[in-house]
């Protein structure tokens, strides 16, 4: 297995080549390990230091307002009632000489799954390295996409019981969900009996009752879905340091009104220019992440659900109603609470809010964006690094030791079938019962084809049975093969044992670990003491994928 095993101080730590993922698309592969191919479609490469220094000078040139910006956020974490820390990280940005590491993800139920938590600790530990390496005030935020209306993807979260076997946690669909933004969907009284199935799932442990508390507190009835996202994120990240913004405060928008408007201004270039690059990156052999219509606005206008806006000759249709593009313009100038972005511009909005100069994203968000470097110039707002997110599957030391013992591919565990186990359980028999059954396997053939040669001669119609002769004979042989494999299997129940469980653990129902379990598995199975001992484990290099024991 190509891969490299490490230790610190608290963990083991086994690297592996992502490109041995079939999940992992071109595009991410070439942006780690040949970036000069991808070079025309993002701002700098960041595993240069010079990529950061001229992020940091770019982005000190677009003129933002961080007064306005520190005193929404500010009151974003009284109404949360975030932990000391994150309120000072908050009140940094104030400072204009401040710069920020940022990344994002919709507000999915009791945080998501691992890569959410994943992405956060990305981004805190790269504010903290180019803060002292380059001598700048950096702070890690989190960007939670409030405004989206995706009900099944943020409704549902999955744990492991004790037999490691996955329990899918799912929160009665809310009023308005699938129509209204996810911010404005309030919990209901469901939510104290989706905890409780969450309790009765979680495999009992020393944290397991104080984690459900703190649940409790985060997911109460009454409570925004996304505001509730934003409190737990808080009490787990929080004490770190990380900055949570809810990207749906209307008092937010404002900070916004700008992009809104020139985007208004120039319907559908936005989604011209992307649609230029998005050919581009296919001509070269990628794929385009986004197709945008034409004549889109790249906004929603948000009523009582979420509308898209098209332009057509000179008018503007929302939903099923039409307006002048100049009344549109006068309303995102006077209430830009009714506009949203959609995937195109809100990483524009983002940066023109943020003095953003990183943006940590998923190994295959960077397709789509990808395709935004014009259209950053087209707003002026400076394009930041892309940084690809760690990716990891947490395991016991056991599942390390298996791995590294018999040098098994972590992805032949993906499969839910039991041709890896088979592979290993016969590269593990004694040499002589597989050369034995090969010799008598290539023995028969021999004497079967030689005996084919000289029984026409006698009589040319028991050719055919000298042929069927030879396929029973194999066939016994393959039988017998699989009944010595499956006498191993008996025999060696410890390795089928330690390979189930290594497949429970990193491929639950044949899916990435971090992208289908919720992180709230792992604070019950390992504890608070978890989050900064990632912080501090996670390695940050690109390109790998790291199994680490805690």
């Amino acid at each position: 297995m190509p891969a490299d095993l490490t230790t610190t101080a608290t963990a083991h730590v086994l690297a592996v080549d992502v490109r041995q993922f079939p999940w992992i698309r071109r595009l991410a592969s070439d942006y780690v390990f040949d970036y000069a191919r991808v070079e025309p479609f993002f701002a700098g490469n960041p595993a240069t230091s010079a990529a950061w220094a001229d992020a940091i000078r770019r982005s000190q040139a677009t003129r933002r307002q961080p007064a306005e910006l520190a005193r929404v956020i500010a009151d974003q974490q009284v109404r949360r009632d975030a932990p000391a820390e994150a309120r000072a990280s908050g009140a940094r940005l104030a400072d204009d000489a401040t710069r920020v590491v940022m990344t994002g993800q919709q507000a999915g139920l009791f945080g998501g799954p691992l890569f959410t938590l994943l992405k956060a600790l990305t981004a805190m530990k790269l504010a903290r390295e180019v803060e002292r390496d380059h001598g700048v005030p950096v702070v890690a935020v989190f960007w939670i996409d409030a405004e989206d209306h995706d009900w099944p993807e943020v409704s549902g979260c999955t744990v492991l019981d004790t037999a490691l076997t996955p329990h899918a946690i799912r929160l009665a669909d809310l009023d308005g969900a699938g129509q209204r933004p996810i911010a404005r969907l309030s919990l209901s009284d469901d939510i104290v009996s989706t905890i409780d199935a969450l309790a009765a799932a979680l495999p009992e442990t020393e944290f397991r009752d104080e984690l459900i508390t703190a649940l409790r507190r985060a997911y109460r009835p009454g409570r925004g879905m996304a505001e509730a996202f934003g409190v737990w994120l808080e009490a787990v990240l929080g004490p770190l340091g990380l900055v949570v913004y809810d990207s749906s405060d209307p008092a937010a928008k404002p900070l916004a009104r700008d992009v809104f408007t020139r985007e208004i201004a120039h319907p559908g270039h936005t989604a011209e220019l992307a649609s230029r690059a998005g050919q581009a990156l296919v001509d070269r052999g990628y794929h385009a992440q986004v197709t945008p219509h034409e004549g889109a606005i790249s906004l929603f206008h948000l009523t009582s659900s979420r509308e898209a806006i098209r332009a057509v000759d000179g008018r503007v249709a929302i939903g099923d109603r039409e307006v002048t593009l100049e009344a549109l313009a006068a309303e995102a100038q006077a209430s830009p609470q009714h506009f949203s972005p959609n995937v195109l511009l809100r990483p524009i909005v983002q940066d023109a809010v943020f003095p953003t100069i990183c943006y940590v994203a998923g190994p295959n968000e960077l397709a789509y964006l990808g395709q935004l470097r014009e259209v950053y110039a087209h707003f002026g707002v400076a394009m930041p690094l892309m940084y690809q997110r760690a990716t990891a599957s947490l395991v016991e030391s056991a599942t390390i030791r298996f791995l590294t013992k018999y040098e098994l591919p972590l992805p032949s565990l993906q499969a839910q079938d039991e041709r890896a186990l088979n592979d290993l359980l016969e590269s593990q028999l004694p040499p002589t019962v597989e050369q034995a059954l090969s010799s008598v396997a290539a023995l028969i053939d021999e004497r079967m084809n030689a005996l084919g040669q000289v029984v026409p001669q006698i009589d040319q119609t028991l050719e055919g049975t000298v042929r069927t002769t030879l396929g029973k004979m194999q066939h016994e042989m393959h039988t017998l093969h699989n009944k010595v494999i499956q006498a191993a299997k008996r025999k060696d129940d410890t390795l089928r044992r330690q390979f189930t469980r290594a497949r429970a653990l990193t491929f639950p129902s044949g899916h990435p670990q971090e992208r289908e379990v919720g992180f709230v598995w792992f604070l019950n199975r390992y504890g608070p003491a978890l989050v900064p001992r990632l912080l501090e484990d996670v390695p940050l290099g690109m390109g790998r994928h790291y199994v680490l024991s805690i």
